[in-house]
């Protein structure tokens, strides 16, 4: 009998080292994803377009997965500052960023960069589809687009526009205006978005190139001017604002189209993890109102793929650098 128990308790011993292994993973065992909390960098100061897009999908999609997701928003150098610490993070899905035309394209041919920003990156979900304002401070005595390309015109060099930072959409933007209208006027670079507009808003500034999630509310409590959109259309949440073919300037249309990345080399399951979490917090109807309501289209389901951002950003790179290049776009 003490033979017996003896080889009992052995086994049961041997049995629970077994249950004790599959409870407790050693140091090389694979954690599901995510295991650890999240950092949404933002290129861009708070309270501009981006960081906006950014602090309301962060806590839905962290809901989705179960998660925590802090924001941090590393501003400067056209964002090429967040670019760079996320081509350089750990790929493991704990870091993924927010960007958009400027960071994503415009960047690659107009900055000297310690990454690639088609190369170093994984795509994972387009997010939104937006457009521009071209907004002016209050007191701006042009109240419509022609009335201010006369202004300009009568004042040349004397007008500040600000931007987002060198070689942002604002400031290619701007580039654009000025070639199209034969002005000239002085750009003054802020940290990001949000700070040019409390400038604008002030009077400080006299005209900004500027994404409509930024300008909308300031235009609708009557604290700027707006005096067109840059799109063939006008925007659903602002009709009363012209297209820039109604206002006197056809052509110039600029889509501030804005994505989700990781590093490279995510693995592939991670970032499918991440596209399906945000593909359906884009769904809900409360975020499709709220980005209406700041001049963001929702793209249709089948664009919101990682390989559909691929596919688009390569095609802004090649539709863009060329035009960048051939206007000779420097930072200083």
């Amino acid at each position: 009998m003490r033979g017996l128990w003896a080889g009992l308790r052995g086994g049961a011993i041997a049995v629970w080292a077994l249950i004790g292994c599959a409870a407790w993973p050693g140091p090389g065992s694979a954690q599901p994803f995510p295991s650890r909390p999240i950092t949404f960098v933002v290129p861009f100061a708070a309270g501009g377009p981006t960081d906006t897009l950014a602090r309301i999908l962060s806590e839905r999609i962290a809901a989705e997965l179960h998660t925590t997701i802090v924001v941090e928003n590393v501003a400067g150098a056209s964002g090429s500052i967040a670019g760079t610490r996320v081509a350089r993070a750990a790929p493991d899905g704990t870091t993924i960023t927010i960007g958009h035309w400027g960071t994503h394209v415009l960047n690659g041919a107009i900055l000297k960069l310690p990454y690639d920003v088609v190369g170093d990156f994984e795509p994972v979900a387009m997010i939104a589809m937006g457009t521009q304002l071209i907004v002016g401070r209050k007191s701006l005595e042009a109240n419509n687009l022609k009335e201010l390309i006369a202004w300009l015109k009568v004042n040349p060099g004397k007008a500040t526009a600000g931007t987002a930072g060198p070689g942002t959409g604002a400031h290619v933007a701007g580039v654009f205006f000025k070639g199209k209208t034969g002005t000239d006027f002085q750009f003054v670079p802020y940290r990001g978005a949000g700070p040019a507009m409390i400038d604008l808003v002030a009077g400080q500034i006299d005209i900004m190139f500027d994404q409509a999630s930024n300008s909308l509310a300031h235009v609708k409590s009557g604290a700027i001017k707006a005096f067109a959109v840059t799109s063939p259309t006008r925007l659903a949440s602002a009709p009363d604002i012209p297209t820039v073919d109604e206002a006197g300037l056809p052509g110039l249309y600029i889509s501030y189209w804005h994505g989700i990345w990781a590093p490279k080399a995510t693995p592939k399951e991670i970032v499918t993890t991440l596209n399906a979490a945000i593909v359906t917090v884009l769904a809900a109807p409360s975020v499709k109102q709220r980005f209406a309501e700041l001049g963001q289209e929702i793209p249709p389901l089948a664009q919101q793929t990682p390989a559909a951002l691929a596919a688009f950003q390569k095609a802004e790179t090649e539709k863009w650098w060329p035009v960048v290049k051939a206007a000779d776009i420097k930072v200083e």
